[in-house]
């Protein structure tokens, strides 16, 4: 058996067991507090941490490197997504204690679609065009991230499209993602809501899978990274809801990051950017823009 062949194996045992491990912890809907989602959060990035490190001793440093290097990436991207959830359970009303069984639904569609994409993006990256192509999209999606005032727009877009054409009740049925009305089996507001998660993460997908093909094309290192970076976005989701509040300056840094990558590309017949120096970059940018939203908090509005 050869060794990339072991680093598969090893990250599909590692990760389906902390999704089983997660599917028995919240068996029940409840509300999870904020100590207990950080707690998760620690086991998902120590998990991840420890593949990364695997990675480095079976496959070399080369190829642990771009691995750490993308998870962070994808991870910090995700951050930012995840303040878009938020916005889209408020549509709905969906109470905390569904959110997490909404969002796995989310996140297990979401695992499908990454690997449909990084398939096709792991092919294309062999066209040396493709990469100027990538490159022109990172740099847009940088302007926008850093720019774009009505970032929810476009979902809520989503939500009013399907409410219209799918059935569906006026409220939750527990749990439940259909219910019936007069006899008819119909959806419900948490079935319509999964539903532009998964959109939604199509479109997150457009921006962070040419950022992490960006770092390397390797389908294990890229798929890998991004599903490590995926799975805890449920436990980080609580976290940052309920403890750690809106990172003012965070979609500049993701800018920056975004853009640093797309010069990476664009200039890759120019210059070569080594994956430390990549890591680097991503490493000290999210640092000072993390530090900056602590000292620099948003002014509360006075009320009137």
């Amino acid at each position: 058996m050869d060794k990339e062949m072991i680093a598969w194996i090893v990250f599909t045992v590692i990760a389906l067991s902390l999704v089983i491990l997660d599917l028995v912890l919240h068996r029940k809907p409840e509300h999870i507090p904020v100590k207990r989602a950080l707690l998760e959060t620690a086991i998902w990035v120590a998990a991840a941490l420890g593949y990364g490190a695997f990675i480095f001793v079976l496959l070399g440093s080369d190829m642990g490197m771009a691995f750490i290097t993308g998870y962070i990436m994808e991870e910090s991207l995700s951050i930012d997504n995840l303040f878009v959830f938020i916005v889209i359970f408020s549509m709905f009303a969906i109470p905390d204690e569904y959110q997490h069984k909404a969002l796995f639904y989310g996140i297990f569609g979401a695992v499908i679609f990454r690997l449909i994409f990084m398939l096709i993006g792991v092919q294309l990256m062999q066209f040396h065009f493709v990469m100027y192509i990538f490159g022109i999209l990172l740099a847009y999606a940088a302007f926008k991230t850093m720019f774009a005032k009505d970032k929810e727009e476009e979902h809520s877009k989503i939500a009013v499209f399907l409410s219209k054409h799918i059935r569906s009740s006026p409220t939750l049925d527990s749990d439940k993602l259909f219910t019936r009305i007069d006899g008819k089996l119909v959806a419900t507001p948490l079935l319509i809501c999964i539903l532009v998660i998964e959109f939604s993460d199509v479109i997150f997908a457009l921006d962070s899978v040419p950022a992490v093909l960006a770092v390397s094309s390797h389908l294990l290192i890229v798929y890998s990274s991004n599903i490590f970076a995926i799975l805890g976005l449920r436990s980080l989701y609580f976290a940052i809801k309920g403890g750690l509040g809106s990172l003012r300056f965070l979609k500049y840094g993701l800018g920056i990051i975004l853009m640093f990558i797309a010069a990476k590309l664009l200039l890759v017949d120019v210059i070569e950017v080594p994956i430390s120096v990549s890591l680097a970059f991503i490493v000290v940018t999210l640092l000072i823009t993390i530090v900056a939203s602590i000292v620099w908090k948003e002014p509360r509005s006075e009320p009137k």
